[in-house]
């Protein structure tokens, strides 16, 4: 049980590297963008509502993500209908959001923290959080046209959902994880 556990992750993680490589450059630029504006919001214009300044730099950080994952890091799971994958991804990331926010709020008024370093870093333990709750949102509800014409996404969906129709079992599982495609585990028949 614990080698077909770690099989399984082994196979998910060598699914995912692509994908999350990409989505933490686009996060990387993110994470400059609401925190640059927010911290200059919070000692600026903003100096009084953290809370506030914290959802602007959120919601231009989150329009960058749009562009960004949709365009480059997802740009083969884009879904066909474009109004639902904004209506999801806006959806995510207005959580995303109440999360980081939720962070600055929760530190300000339920700890009557005052300091702004401190609020801003509450922030960031916010958007690291959301991070985490964003890409597997993106990957599964976002961005989730199958790519089973790549070998290395083709079987994704069985290594996350077991089919009992489908072979189960370590033999399955060793196949996935070493990357095989549908043709490799195809028993020839009898000449012809």
């Amino acid at each position: 049980m614990i080698t077909t556990l770690t099989e399984r992750l082994r196979g998910l993680a060598s699914l995912f590297w692509r994908e999350v490589a990409k989505f933490g450059a686009v996060g990387g630029v993110a994470f400059i963008i609401d925190n640059g504006l927010t911290y200059y919001l919070m000692h600026g214009p903003m100096t009084d509502s953290e809370a506030k300044a914290r959802f602007v730099g959120a919601t231009l950080a989150t329009i960058f993500s749009w562009i960004a994952n949709r365009f480059w890091t997802f740009r083969h799971r884009r879904q066909d209908n474009v109004l639902r994958e904004l209506a999801m991804f806006i959806l995510i990331n207005g959580i995303g959001i109440g999360i980081s926010t939720g962070f600055t709020a929760l530190a300000k008024y339920s700890f009557n923290v005052t300091d702004k370093n401190m609020l801003f870093a509450a922030g960031i333990v916010g958007i690291l959080v959301a991070t985490v709750v964003r890409f597997f949102a993106y990957r599964f509800l976002v961005f989730n046209k199958e790519l089973d014409e790549e070998p290395e996404f083709s079987h994704d969906h069985e290594i996350i959902e077991r089919h009992p129709h489908t072979q189960s079992g370590p033999a399955l599982e060793s196949h996935l994880v070493q990357g095989s495609t549908a043709k490799d585990r195809e028993v020839p028949g009898p000449p012809v």
